[in-house]
């Protein structure tokens, strides 16, 4: 099969093997037909694989090679490459009918499949007559990402018996592979993202038209979603018209129509013209679209100004712990606290509305199985169940949440199409900077949202580098998963209290500066200082490991503690005014970092003792009990009064995270100045925003009773 064209360089084009349940070349078997690898006399009878179908699927690929696919249940899905090996190929290729395998690919070579993940970690002889006789962590049952979809390269010869009637190869010129719009005028001079143009499909003749005759508001909803953009809008049809007449047009496609929900336009209803169709789209002409960006892209687009004259609440939908826009764990806004979603009965539809309700496309993957980390704290809903067409997510039925319905480790999570603006990282390559005669950009400051450097705030056109040497250019790393730590809030208001301790037994935590600088003055080692002492539980709820910045060369040990720091600023412990002015000096916590206790289906991997390895493990989280040394504020100077007490984790982004906004905590405090009572603690992410007001406004506690 030939290679995908090269779409226009303005252009993203949207793949159909992403959606389509068929793909472009299928080889669809019926393993219930087929013969052992020798010939057999009753096939109908071979146990192993009743019930299941095998196809290959994927481009571009030759008609023995390709993604693997099993029918299950009704249900095509997929397999993890996990374990995959030339074994498992091997008893692949003859449940495809072919007699072996000459290879195997990883990492979705084919494209990635959409639906289940069937089989993960599957692992064959290669003498199995089934699939289903080799060990596999059982059917459904995956930790992987479609990306990681395994493919056989068979080889081009059949099983003896084998019949042809038993595949079904749709011709080639019969598959809608991509999608675009092209603008009628200006082509190439746009700005990006296009928004409004000419509806191309790209069939492996080449790009060809739509024709627009029962054109519907339907079609464009789909088309525009597959491009990234929430909703559509009329067009100037005479415009279009008018400048039909003058253009030569060569039409693929015709008699489309789709009900609005569908994730690609080749999962509607659709007609090919025919080679030898002389008369196309007569009285008609070619299908046109106009589509309306989301917030995030309108400004390019130029249609800021029409996004912000509308009036924008706060939303009750949001993402969390993506890589890149348009992808994370889905999180929704109840009684005024975020909490997740389960993913019972999640799929495209739900996902679809959640993309769209964001400002972005239809889904490209509905993501169970917390594949975008493990959320905190409450799940609000489960079972949903939406049609496509809701404007929100709340709009759709479900079930409420009750606590032995769900676990975090069934978060749910989307992937949405977005527009194509030209500003995507693909690779990122290191070199010699010797031969760099300039430095174009200086005082770059992002806030993380932003799609590319020059929407961040930097000093403009005049860089000012203290050190200006080519050698202080800036460079990145870019990686598709981030660890995302978590205190755990409750913990630190139920082990709240505070301490006099003794000066004489401080000489350690003086050391390591953990104390308020008045300590420098007292009369060692008579007196004693006020410590507010709490427990910490930081947890890794992201998809990679948290390691610290620097290599275990770089650590420093500390004699007093007999440990290592792996990191000089770890946690800073701060007690703030109401108007947040800091009135304990905040604590620069180094800490050295381990797994304490895991999630039950997780391994420790990192552990201080003997200078081991450091880190957070991902589903693991580290405990800094309330009786060890400087896991404290000194609190010696503090006059009584209502105050914040705040922990921010990682507080100057050293190490990589998904999600920043959920790294600060925050507690009201009264201390009158024997006591304290802390209440309310909170991550700082975790309310609304309405609930995070009336916090900062917060007047105090009148008496100690605590309502």
């Amino acid at each position: 099969m030939q290679q995908a064209l090269q779409a226009f360089p303005t252009m993203r084009p949207v793949s159909v093997w992403q959606w389509s349940p068929w793909g472009l070349l299928l080889c669809l078997l019926c393993s219930s037909c087929l013969g052992s690898p020798s010939p057999s006399t009753d096939p109908e009878k071979r146990a192993g694989s009743q019930g299941l179908r095998f196809r290959l699927a994927g481009f571009p690929r030759k008609p023995y090679e390709g993604r693997v696919e099993i029918q299950r249940a009704g249900e095509w899905g997929t397999i993890c490459d996990d374990d995959f090996t030339l074994q498992a190929a091997h008893v692949l290729c003859r449940e495809l009918g072919f007699t072996e395998a000459t290879g195997w690919t990883h990492s979705a070579k084919y494209g990635p499949g959409t639906g289940r993940i069937w089989l993960d970690n599957l692992s064959c002889s290669g003498t199995e007559q089934s699939v289903t006789e080799c060990a596999s962590r059982g059917w459904g049952n995956s930790d992987c990402t479609h990306d990681e979809d395994a493919g056989v390269i068979c080889k081009d010869q059949r099983l003896p018996g084998f019949s042809d009637s038993n595949v079904i190869e749709v011709e080639h010129h019969l598959q809608v592979e991509e999608v675009r719009i092209r603008p009628a005028v200006g082509w190439g001079r746009r700005p990006l993202p296009v928004t409004e143009g000419l509806v191309e499909v790209r069939l492996p003749d080449g790009w060809s038209q739509v024709c627009d005759k029962g054109w519907s508001a339907h079609n464009s909803h789909v088309v525009c979603g597959m491009l990234g953009f929430p909703s559509e809008k009329r067009v100037n049809a005479a415009f279009y018209r008018l400048l039909a007449q003058r253009q030569q047009h060569s039409f693929g496609l015709h008699g489309v129509a789709c009900m609005g929900t569908e994730a690609h336009l080749s999962l509607c209803s659709l007609e090919f013209y025919r080679a030898n169709d002389t008369a196309r789209c007569p009285g008609g002409g070619p299908a046109v679209v106009s589509c309306v960006p989301g917030p995030l892209y309108a400004a390019s687009s130029g249609q800021k100004k029409q996004q912000q004259s509308k009036p924008q609440g706060e939303a009750r939908v949001r993402l969390k712990s993506g890589a890149h826009p348009g992808e994370g764990r889905v999180e929704v806004l109840k009684a005024s606290t975020w909490g997740t979603v389960c993913d019972r009965k999640w799929d495209l539809h739900a996902a679809s509305v959640v993309c769209r309700e964001l400002g972005f496309g239809s889904a490209r993957e509905a993501l169970s199985g917390a594949r975008m980390g493990q959320g905190m704290g409450a799940i609000h809903l489960s079972e949903v169940r939406c049609s496509g067409q809701e404007l929100s997510l709340w709009k759709c039925p479900h079930k409420n949440i009750t606590a032995e319905d769900c676990s975090h480790s069934q978060d749910a999570g989307v992937r949405c199409n977005l527009p194509y603006t030209g500003a995507e990282t693909r690779e990122t390559w290191y070199w010699d900077s010797g031969n760099i005669t300039e430095v174009v950009m200086s005082g770059v400051r992002c806030t993380g949202t932003e799609l590319s450097l020059d929407q961040c705030a930097h000093h403009g056109t005049h860089t000012t580098c203290k050190r200006t040497g080519t050698r202080f250019t800036a460079g990145v790393i870019c990686s598709e998963t981030a660890s995302d730590l978590l205190l755990h809030s409750a913990l630190v208001q139920e082990t709240a209290y505070i301490e006099d301790r003794p000066l004489h037994m401080l000489y350690c935590a003086a050391e390591e500066n953990c104390l308020a600088s008045s300590a420098r003055s007292a009369n060692w080692p008579y007196g004693h200082r006020r410590l507010l002492r709490f427990s910490s539980q930081i947890h890794n709820l992201g998809r990679a490991d948290f390691r610290p910045k620097a290599g275990r060369h770089s650590w420093v040990w500390h004699e007093c503690h007999g440990h290592y720091h792996s990191m000089d600023i770890f946690t800073h412990y701060d007690i703030l005014t109401p108007n947040g002015t800091k009135v304990a000096e905040g604590h620069k916590a180094s800490f050295c970092l381990e797994d304490t206790e895991c999630q039950e289906d997780v391994s420790k991997r990192y552990e201080c003792a003997n200078f081991g390895e450091q880190g957070i493990t991902v589903g693991c989280w580290d405990l800094y009990r309330h009786d060890i040394d400087c896991q404290w504020i000194d609190i010696t100077d503090v006059k009584p009064g209502n105050y914040i007490l705040q922990i921010v984790i990682n507080p100057n982004f050293e190490v990589a995270e998904s999600d920043f906004t959920n790294n600060a905590m925050k507690c009201n405090c009264k201390y009158d100045g024997h006591r304290i009572w802390v209440h309310n603690c909170h991550i700082g992410d975790a309310f609304s925003e309405e609930a995070n007001r009336r916090f900062e406004r917060y007047p105090g506690q009148t008496s100690n009773q605590i309502i």
